[in-house]
């Protein structure tokens, strides 16, 4: 069977990079070893975070490193047997997070995010899945006075070089917006620019659906048989096209190191936990407890509960300590009722040692796109990489400078 391009990788960046192949007329096959948006773009916050603009970096201050470093943390975790491996990325994450190249970073970044929340609702509209957009922001909330001010500060900041609009709340205006939180809270910050959703593989599957309705296939298959020339094994046998992009997420390096390259990859790993929301309580916007570092989102399946990052081998076992220390600070938050999942799912996020995506061609390779390493912003992320991939490869004038993403801008380093 032959197509114009493959999209190795049916995550929410491989569906939308699909999508834009397709709308510029190229026959276009998706192919995933298991269903649609059953890996990373499953489990998340469903944000589309438009205040992005600074990626998660590495902390820089004593206090934290100590915190972190006696490993019992509900923000950050790490299986000490992984240290060796994961060290030389670690290392390069650190120098990338100090304040001034991280803020270099942001403004590379920033062209990105600014077009997140446009490009996900021209998907949803043509999509018909308007529906699953919550377009209120989402909100830090702070215990500490101190916390509360530093954010607020750095708030002012983004707005002023960024554009990013917020609202500061007191303890007061924040119990009228949340009333069924803890009192003991004394504020918050209420990004309002963002868009959250309330099934983030309900989305993902929808843009697929656009996707099949255009006459697009979406067949499952192994990535690891690609070929050169290029040609990939499916269930319905051996697809040939002009263009593959490699939309792989976690799992990217899979091939990309079959085909001789050496991309600083790792993964962080995150767990959620559905909720239900005891007696008549509702949460009307994700909520981030700033100090203690996990999520609460309300979804159609429950309270989603997310953790933060486990730094660990991609394929270990699942040590689900995050959510465990969670867990009883979150009922404390949010008056939690039983859990609605059987056990916590697990996803691995794909990341760079400078927090940015590799978006563009493969260096030796032609007809051969990168369309991976987005982190925590993968989802957020997702249609701006489609659109910008399906120009590169269509010869379109891309919307955005995609020069900052190449894959070749590791080897630059010092």
């Amino acid at each position: 069977m032959k197509f114009d391009a493959i999209v190795l990788g049916a995550g929410m960046v491989g569906i939308s990079v699909a999508v834009h192949l397709q709308a510029r007329g190229r026959a276009t096959v998706l192919v995933d070893r298991r269903g649609a948006a059953e890996e990373t773009s499953f489990g998340n916050a469903g944000l589309i975070q438009r205040e992005g603009v600074y990626p998660y970096g590495f902390p820089h201050d004593f206090g934290a490193l100590l915190r972190y470093g006696v490993n019992r943390t509900i923000d950050a975790y790490y299986h000490p047997s992984a240290l060796p491996q994961l060290a030389p990325f670690l290392w390069k994450y650190w120098r990338h997070s100090r304040r001034q190249r991280h803020a270099q970073i942001a403004r590379l970044y920033s062209r990105l995010i600014e077009h997140c929340v446009s490009e996900h609702e021209a998907l949803a509209a043509g999509a018909g899945a308007e529906a699953l957009l919550r377009r209120e922001g989402w909100m830090r909330v702070f215990r500490t006075e101190r916390e509360r001010d530093l954010r607020f500060a750095e708030a002012e900041g983004w707005n002023s070089e960024f554009g990013i609009s917020f609202e500061k709340l007191n303890s007061r205006q924040l119990l009228e917006k949340e009333p069924h939180l803890t009192p003991v809270l004394v504020g918050a910050l209420h990004w309002t620019d963002p868009v959250s959703v309330v099934d983030p593989q309900g989305l993902a599957l929808a843009y697929l659906k656009l996707f099949e309705s255009k006459g697009g296939r979406f067949l499952q298959g192994n990535a690891a048989s690609l070929e050169q020339g290029w040609s990939v094994q499916t269930v319905e046998g051996r697809l040939q096209a002009r263009d593959v992009v490699i939309a792989l997420g976690p799992w990217a390096d899979v091939v990309t190191r079959a085909l001789g390259y050496e991309l600083p990859l790792a993964v962080k790993r995150g767990y959620h936990m559905h909720y239900r929301a005891a007696g008549a309580a509702i949460l009307n916007h994700p909520v981030l407890d700033t100090e203690r570092g996990y999520m609460l989102a309300p979804m159609r399946r429950g309270i989603r509960l997310t953790t933060g990052a486990e730094f660990a081998l991609r394929d270990a076992i699942r040590t689900p300590v995050q959510l465990g220390r969670a867990e009883p600070v979150a009922r404390d938050l949010f008056p939690l009722a039983e859990r609605l999942d059987t056990e916590p799912w697990m996803g691995a996020r794909p990341c760079t040692p400078d927090m940015m995506p590799i978006i563009g061609p493969a260096p030796r390779h032609p007809n051969l796109w990168f369309a991976f390493g987005h982190a925590h912003h993968g989802f957020t992320l997702g249609p701006v990489t489609g659109r910008l991939i399906a120009e590169m490869v269509a010869g379109e004038a891309p919307f955005i400078d995609p020069e900052p993403y190449r894959a070749n801008r590791f080897q630059e380093e010092p």
